[in-house]
């Protein structure tokens, strides 16, 4: 009888405090598909979890969400990868940056789940944005977006939070990011300071940072967008030795649809912020760091 009553009291108190994940819901009861899809009906009724059919919490089975999805699973050069000092640094493929010293202007955001900037240019036309160059391609910079935690660990090491410069071809397809990891330090990063106060993350359904807000998205779910922000975009590779030193390697977007065709520079070098700073990025952020996959046809620094 008394060992009846004791195993009682231990499984209704475990009932109480077993683990389950921040959207409430408990971990192991639904498939990672059924519970991609129950996240998107809880983030329309809790504003502190952002999702849409997909999260970053569960990036481990994106492919199995929809077929769009697929490459996300099945591909072989998927963002981001573990990289160390063992890989060496690139030799080749050195970036060279045009029209980047001056000031742009564009729209200061949130996409979701971190600060966000994109740069003003005539419609369809993105010739006129920075570029960035290596070998013999050339991209343009089509805006910013921050990560929390860091979506590359160096050396086993994931830093509070990664700056992805997103450069684009000359139609507006992804095709390059400069990678720069971020972390506290003891002065002012002068790239953050020009920057206005952070937007919030949005409490709507979330989105990639590369794409637009759906035309039917509700008007409470829009992100805040501030317009006609001017600032320096270079002060960030000012913070990095203008990627003196870095990884590259062939991957992909670190977001569904996890598309390839992707080369990334990854700055050895870490910009470090003041601590109000760093407090300030992260009080933006919602957690984004996709689960690091393994390394295989990458390519890291090859020729």
């Amino acid at each position: 009888m008394l060992l009846s009553l004791l195993l009682a009291t231990f499984f209704a108190v475990r009932s109480v405090f077993g683990c389950a994940d921040h959207t409430g819901l408990q971990r192991g009861h639904l498939s990672p598909r059924h519970l991609a899809r129950k996240r998107a009906e809880v983030s329309t009724t809790n504003p502190s979890y952002i999702s849409a059919d997909w999260a970053y919490d569960a990036s481990y089975n994106w492919g199995a969400i929809r077929p769009e999805y697929a490459t996300c699973q099945t591909g072989t050069q998927q963002s981001p990868i573990a990289l160390s000092l063992t890989n060496g640094l690139s030799l080749h493929h050195h970036p060279t940056f045009e029209n980047y010293d001056r000031d742009v202007v564009g729209n200061w955001t949130n996409w979701g789940y971190g600060p966000a900037y994109t740069l003003d240019h005539p419609k369809d036309d993105y010739t006129s944005l920075p570029k960035l160059k290596w070998d013999n391609q050339t991209a343009y910079l089509k805006g910013w977006h921050i990560h929390a935690p860091a979506d590359h660990s160096v050396g086993g090491d994931r830093s509070k939070a990664e700056l992805h410069l997103v450069h684009v071809n000359d139609k507006g397809l992804e095709l390059a990011v400069l990678s720069i990891r971020l972390d506290p330090g003891s002065a002012p990063s002068p790239f953050f300071e020009q920057l206005p106060e952070m937007v919030p993350f949005v409490t709507g359904p979330g989105r990639s940072p590369t794409q637009d807000v759906a035309p039917d998205t509700k008007e409470e779910d829009k992100p805040k967008v501030v317009p006609d922000v001017s600032m320096n975009v270079a002060l960030s590779l000012d913070g990095v030795d203008r990627f003196s030193e870095f990884w590259t390697y062939k991957g992909s977007l670190t977001s569904p649809p996890c598309r390839e065709g992707i080369r990334w520079f990854v700055a050895r070098t870490i910009l470090f912020t003041s601590v109000d700073q760093m407090r300030a990025i992260l009080g933006a952020c919602t957690y984004s760091a996709r689960q690091e996959q393994e390394v295989w046809l990458h390519e890291i620094n090859s020729a």
